[in-house]
């Protein structure tokens, strides 16, 4: 487990050599994993471009899985946060889950080799890890569930639909950005995000 896990967002932004070990030591290997791969990435490489020991490496991550476990990590309870923040308030229903559905495309786009790395080389964690990760996301998507129930029962949104359903094609679809968005592409993050949300909207909505 990481002993001290950061909760920045991904991985190049804080590489330089005034950051933080931990900080450090997660930028490099979100580049060496985004850029090799997991399994062909050794701890020697990543604690030489982070300019730290192994020791270092090993007093704040157990371990490399704990390192890919804790890149995929920081940027679910990021987004975890965000949501429960937009699911608490007292606004429309429809307004609401417009909201997250924007902002969940915004933050994988603005985290998206970490997200990248981990759906690529999740298989290659723990048991142990691989059983926490889905938990992690389970609630995450129960949150986001809960927004299309809501509108269901306030008749904003079709009855028929199961709202398990709903969430897994559109997270299908936000999973699959890795493939195809690029930064230096036509289409801004916020673009694609408002695209997204207005097809979710779309989709759901009472006709």
């Amino acid at each position: 487990m990481a002993r001290n896990a950061t909760s920045g967002s991904s991985g190049g932004s804080g590489s330089g050599s005034g950051a933080a070990v931990p900080e450090r030591l997660l930028a490099e290997a979100t580049r060496l994993f985004a850029g090799r791969g997991y399994d062909r990435t050794s701890v020697q490489e990543i604690v030489e471009a982070a300019g730290v020991t192994k020791g270092a490496l090993y007093h704040y991550f157990g371990s490399k899985d704990d390192l890919l476990h804790e890149i995929y990590g920081r940027v679910l309870r990021l987004q975890t946060e965000r949501l429960d923040a937009i699911a608490a308030r007292t606004t429309d229903v429809r307004d609401r889950l417009a909201e997250a559905a924007a902002d969940v495309v915004v933050t994988s786009i603005e985290n998206l080799d970490d997200t990248k790395i981990f759906f690529r080389s999740m298989h290659q964690l723990s048991p142990e890890k691989q059983k926490a990760v889905r938990a992690e996301r389970r609630r995450y998507h129960e949150t986001f569930r809960s927004l299309i129930e809501e509108g269901q029962r306030d008749g904003h949104f079709r009855a028929h639909l199961r709202p398990d359903l709903v969430v897994d094609f559109f997270f299908g679809s936000v999973h699959h950005l890795g493939t195809w968005y690029h930064a230096d592409g036509p289409l801004s993050a916020e673009a694609v995000a408002a695209e997204f949300s207005d097809l979710l909207l779309a989709s759901v909505r009472q006709h």
